[in-house]
């Protein structure tokens, strides 16, 4: 789990959007964007080459 501190000031790094945990909390995903971030050894990678696009 990410600190509640961090995720409050966590925005997606492509559109400045608010992000939430997927499903698993494995990742943060951007719902305009369409973006999954993966969450490795509880630190968010931010970086939109390492995100995932989701499917519709």
């Amino acid at each position: 789990m990410i600190d509640k501190d961090l995720f409050a000031i966590l925005v997606c790094p492509k559109c400045k959007g608010n992000v939430g945990y997927n499903q698993d909390k494995s990742g943060l995903t951007c719902k305009p964007c369409k973006l999954e971030y993966p969450i490795r050894d509880d630190i968010p990678v931010m970086l939109i080459d390492e995100a995932k696009t989701l499917a519709n």
